[in-house]
């Protein structure tokens, strides 16, 4: 399969390539099909690309990466769809965005993947991590790409 996007023109893809999100995302609720993909010009950085909307990438990093010592609390209900086997089976992933100068990462409302499923969702941590966590570092490649 093949589609044409905004972003990083046309991508071959097989089915097993996409990333189910069944209830889709927050505000992209029909955007259920999805490609990770690592960006070329920087390691810590990955691509949500949709499937479904050729003009839609999410900037992704693990959020483990930039945050030290970062835990999640989740509800199990939250993780049940995910179908996850054992712990540590899944991928999170925190939305990369911007304000003004700085670079946030989502850390409130993660992405959980189970890579060997397919499968993905977002959901809401419990406590008090924030909405827009700021990087405080030097990220100018990170700014760069996302």
């Amino acid at each position: 399969m093949e589609i044409d996007t905004t972003r990083f023109g046309p991508i071959e893809f097989h089915l097993d390539d996409v990333i189910r999100f069944p209830e889709g995302l927050p505000g992209l609720e029909r955007c259920r099909d999805w490609l990770l993909l690592s960006d070329d010009e920087n390691e810590a950085l990955a691509w949500m690309q949709s499937a479904d909307r050729p003009d839609v990438a999410l900037a992704v990093v693990s959020p483990r990466r930039f945050v030290p010592g970062f835990r999640m609390r989740v509800a199990r209900r939250e993780l049940e769809p995910l179908d996850l086997a054992r712990d540590g089976a899944a991928q999170v992933l925190a939305i990369v965005g911007r304000t003004g100068r700085s670079v946030t990462l989502n850390l409130k409302a993660p992405l959980v993947i189970n890579l060997a499923k397919r499968l993905g969702r977002q959901v809401i941590t419990n406590g008090d991590l924030p909405v827009r966590h700021e990087l405080g570092e030097d990220l100018s490649v990170l700014r760069r790409s996302a």
